[in-house]
């Protein structure tokens, strides 16, 4: 029990991780040395600037796509707070059902995001950037899709033993 349990935890701090790298990060959008991430483009001499029309009605998918990542990287986390509490307080032979949820919600919330960005990227992009590729952070976000649903599947099967 205690294997699975260390298991499921790893699992879960490597949802999270991938998460946390894949927001925070500046390559879901790379072109020569122009990295896009969900908020700035950046270049390897000039200082950041804002994605263009960022703050417009135009990029609504955008600020879908970064509203999703973060309410991921959040629910993650609740998640892992979540099961450690429920590890102390559920009574033997119970589910972790309320921990699933919250992480099955957070690979939803991943997906949801991808597939966005993937369907969408080309709307709030300049001109000069749409023939790049996608970054790592973009890969990282579709490979923390499923360890998060993977590690939402394993709460719901575990029950509490002693």
């Amino acid at each position: 029990m205690l294997i699975i349990l260390a298991f499921i935890i790893l699992f879960h701090v490597i949802s999270a991780t991938l998460l946390f790298v894949s927001t925070i990060s500046n390559a879901w959008w790379v072109y020569g040395n122009i990295y896009t991430d969900l908020w700035y483009t950046c270049n390897a001499t000039l200082p950041c600037t804002p994605v263009e029309n960022s703050h417009s009605s135009t990029a609504g998918y955008l600020q879908a796509v970064q509203a999703t990542m973060i309410l991921a990287t959040i629910l993650c986390c609740v998640g892992f707070f979540v099961f450690i509490l429920q590890l102390f307080r559920l009574k033997q032979g119970e589910r972790f059902v309320f921990t699933a949820i919250i992480q099955l919600l957070a690979a939803l919330c991943v997906m949801i995001a991808g597939s966005i960005y993937a369907a969408q990227h080309e709307s709030f992009k300049r001109d000069s950037l749409k023939n790049g590729n996608f970054g790592y952070s973009f890969v990282l976000a579709w490979i923390a899709f499923p360890v998060s649903l993977i590690s939402g599947l394993m709460y719901l099967i575990l029950r509490k033993r002693k």
